[in-house]
């Protein structure tokens, strides 16, 4: 950080402020405390008559690589609200959001992942702008090799193996960091 975004100022500090008990951006003209939070990332298992939807990202990081849609929390909106505003964004599927299904906390990268259960409405999807390729895939047809994130991996095996319970209890983990290319393989 080289400016203050309350009152411009260039003499931006780095250190414990007052009260405070870790380091922080601070501004000693305006006495802004600059706090940086985790990114809070929503998404959706979004299942239609069986199948789950995925999709195929057009973007980095893991461009080319499937994942469930998911993406920012935006201000203003509640975790289900985002898990569906995804969905539609990357897959023109309207979903009807409802269990909270995994989180997972990702404190290397600063990012916690939250996914809900969901219901596709219709059936019906498209490809959205932050994706290449859109598709319905049976549990059996999962492209495995080819999933973005680790924690998609986990959230859809997950999936399976409570499918056959028929109970989805809600799971949080944390992701460790894996060498030097974080989320690169399913872990």
């Amino acid at each position: 950080m080289k400016f203050c975004s309350h009152c411009g100022s260039d003499q931006i500090g780095f250190s414990i402020p007052e009260g405070d008990n870790r380091p922080r951006y601070w501004c000693p003209d305006c006495q802004t405390i600059h706090y940086q939070n985790p990114k809070i990332v929503v998404g959706a298992v979004p299942m239609w008559e069986g199948k789950v939807l995925l999709c195929k990202r057009s973007i980095e990081p893991r461009k080319g690589y499937w994942t469930l849609p998911a993406g920012y929390m935006e201000n203003g909106e509640t975790l289900q609200e985002g898990a569906a505003r995804e969905t539609w964004e990357e897959a023109c599927a309207t979903v009807d959001i409802t269990d909270l299904y995994t989180v997972f906390n990702l404190p290397h990268i600063n990012q916690v992942y939250v996914f809900f259960l969901g219901r596709v409405e219709d059936g019906k999807y498209g490809v959205g702008e932050e994706s290449s390729d859109a598709g319905l895939f049976g549990l059996d047809e999962i492209p495995w090799d080819e999933l973005a994130f680790p924690v998609v991996g986990r959230t859809l095996k997950f999936y399976i193996d409570d499918l056959k319970r028929d109970e989805y209890p809600v799971r949080i983990q944390e992701v460790p960091p894996i060498g030097k290319k974080h989320l690169t393989k399913d872990a």
